[in-house]
């Protein structure tokens, strides 16, 4: 003999009330066979809405069981119990429990959805079923557009768009007038005479009249169960749906669905979710802007460090910056140079001595310095020329009277339209014909004002100091040589040939590493600081997607009502918080790059901001991943809501 289709046996469901226990169903022992039509009666409070809760799965028993179709529910999972009110379930409730930012249409293919039928399939059945039920019509309109007994007919449209083999109404017609109400108990007969097994809970005695069999409840008790003698209704057969898809297919038709109701849910509270995302777009554009900033000032800050030479390396005499006794070494000679610029490391070499001298052109004097060099000091430097050309080895060691001068000296002594080339200059005592003019070049030492010229240092050594020895000697490495590596080798072979350790480096590539690492930790430190907002950000996508939550409690109530498994809930929502936080990126990014365009083309050459890919890479990156951390808590609490409590919430 077949097994019931639903059959309960000394079935309790108490609630905690205070100290206390109220008990909704004592010991009910009930079994409904399919096909039939039955309606539960009893006051307000009898427990018939718990019986129908639990009947329907929406609600587990304290004790007892309760079999379907000879499976005990207590054994199922909550994905199992999903799949019964998705498979064979169909529920009309009092309040519709229509979601409010779906059309009609919409509501009707939501259980389809999470049975993975075809979007075409569905939408056709769905039509179909609102055809039926006389709102062709009324298929694009909202929830709101429609009257109480059109609404209650789209619920019916819903109930059955999976096949609804079992259809459970709570009080379908509490809130109807009595035309409308009379017209769906038509509808719930003929649905019987197709043979759904129908159950109404209902406190109408003429409404439950229409049933075959009445069952009253009194107290959580069973107190009768008779039959009405009404007749069963000719067998009708319609086509039922076809089966949903399965595997990846139907996950793929999920999780599509699942992002395109996080994208209606959104724009429904556009407001909203603009609020939501503001923390992450501040957040963002703030760490992506001071990274910038950070690589902005840094390449700035490099870019003149190689003003002064491209990883050169400077030897001065003494044991290091302060050395009292350094003005009495007198060993540093050009010699000396002569032998740096054999070594393998060596890219170009140049002495230098250095003196302060008035500069007199005509009736034109100024202060200056007059930089002795060698014929290798221009590569040394990097030094373009704007005119001219530079001085040869030949000029160099016949202490020729040339001179190359930069643009400050040219515009002092000749003036911005002046030709300086050709010309002689007295520099102090000793004249001197400009060769070449150098290009401008800013230096991130010394002030960019002062007037440099550039003369054979054998001429300031012979014909304006009186000495030998050198102030000091820049060393140009080759590509690829570590300048602290260089430091060292240049330090042992010059006190092989001195016989004792009386000159120290000073590298440009040390000022290049300290400069970036500071650079570097003070950007990561106001990174970390502008992150703190990225943080906070995320707080706020929390917080207003836990709100969210609240405010759709009956939403994901309906939702799990009608099948959907809770990786269905948590995945919607999972999905709303990843895009909002993942827009909210973009616009963050967006204005990361406006503000650096705009910092760019209005600041001064001093200030820039550098936006890498990278940075624009790892800024989303950080936007989903707050998505995904922030957005978890709510999804999860959304996703694990008790189905009967969050439909009792309005």
């Amino acid at each position: 003999m077949a097994a019931p289709l639903l059959e309960l046996t000394n079935l309790r469901r108490e609630y905690p009330a205070g100290d206390q226990v109220i008990a909704a169903l004592k010991d009910v022992t009930l079994s409904i066979e399919a096909g039939e039509m039955v309606a539960i009666v009893g006051a307000s409070g009898s427990g018939k809405s718990t019986l129908m809760n639990v009947l329907g799965c929406l609600d587990r028993p304290t004790s007892g069981s309760y079999k379907v179709a000879g499976r005990d529910t207590a054994s199922l999972e909550p994905d199992e119990l999903a799949e019964l009110r998705r498979e064979h379930f169909g529920f009309i409730f009092q309040r519709y429990h229509l979601m409010a930012d779906l059309t009609a249409l919409a509501n009707v293919e939501v259980p389809a959805i999470y049975a993975g039928q075809p979007a075409g399939a569905r939408r056709a059945r769905a039509r179909e079923l609102l055809t039926r039920f006389g709102l062709a019509d009324r298929l694009d309109h909202r929830p709101s557009q429609l009257s109480g007994g059109q609404q209650q007919r789209v619920s019916i449209s819903r109930a059955l768009m999976n096949g609804g083999q079992l259809i459970l109404a709570d009080e379908p017609t509490g809130a109807l007038d009595s035309k409308s109400g009379e017209e769906l108990m038509t509808v719930l007969e003929e649905l019987n005479a197709e043979g759904h097994t129908v159950i109404i809970v209902t406190h109408d005695m003429s409404v439950a009249e229409h049933a075959r069999r009445i069952i009253e409840i009194s107290d959580g008790e069973i107190i009768a169960d008779r039959l009405t003698g009404k007749a069963a209704p000719p067998p009708v057969t319609r086509p039922q749906p076809s089966p949903g898809s399965s595997g990846v297919l139907a996950i793929t038709q999920r999780l599509t669905e699942a992002f395109r109701m996080a994208l209606m849910a959104m724009n429904a509270h556009r407001m909203r979710s603009f609020l939501t995302m503001l923390g992450i777009i501040i957040g963002i554009a703030s760490v992506v802007s001071v990274v910038g900033l950070g690589q902005g000032t840094r390449a700035v800050i490099l870019k003149q460090i190689s003003s002064i030479g491209t990883n050169t390396v400077d030897v001065y005499p003494g044991k290091d910056f302060g050395d009292e006794k350094a003005g009495s070494i007198h060993t540093l000679t050009p010699a000396d140079a002569d032998a740096l610029s054999t070594q393998s490391f060596v890219d170009s070499v140049t002495p230098t001595a250095t003196t302060q001298v008035t500069l007199r052109y005509r009736n034109v004097s100024a202060s200056g310095t007059v930089n002795g060099v060698g014929e290798q000091y221009f590569r040394v430097r990097d030094m373009a020329m704007a005119s001219g050309k530079v001085f040869d080895r030949t000029a160099v060691r016949q202490d020729a009277q040339e001179v190359v001068i930069d643009d400050n000296t040219k515009r002092k002594l000749f003036g911005d339209n002046g030709d300086a080339v050709g010309q002689v200059i007295l520099l102090g005592s000793v004249p001197c014909r400009v060769i070449g003019v150098a290009a401008h070049k800013d230096s991130a030492f010394g002030n960019g004002s002062n007037l440099n010229v550039y003369v054979p240092y054998t001429t300031v050594l012979g014909r304006m100091l009186g000495q030998a020895y050198l102030r000091n000697i820049t060393v140009r490495l080759t590509d690829n040589t570590p300048g602290d590596v260089a430091a060292v080798a240049i330090v042992k072979l010059l006190t092989a040939r001195h016989g004792v350790q009386d000159a120290f480096t000073f590298s440009t590539d040390t000022i290049r590493k300290t400069i970036e690492q500071s650079t570097a930790a003070l950007t990561g430190l106001i990174a970390m600081i502008a992150a703190i907002a990225l943080i906070v950000g995320g707080i706020g996508v929390m917080n207003i997607m836990l709100v969210s939550v609240t405010e759709r409690t009956t939403e994901i109530g309906v939702r799990t009502a009608v099948g959907a498994r809770r990786s269905d809930i948590m995945s919607q929502f999972m999905i709303e918080a990843s895009l909002l936080c993942l827009i909210g990126g973009g616009l963050g990014v967006a204005l990361a790059l406006g503000l650096a365009t705009l910092i760019n083309n209005v600041a001064s050459e001093n200030l820039r901001v550098v936006i890498s890919p990278l940075s624009i890479v790892v800024a989303f990156a950080f936007s989903t991943l707050i998505g995904v951390v922030f957005g978890f808590m709510p999804a999860r609490n959304a996703a694990r809501l008790d189905p009967v409590e969050a439909l009792a919430r309005e």
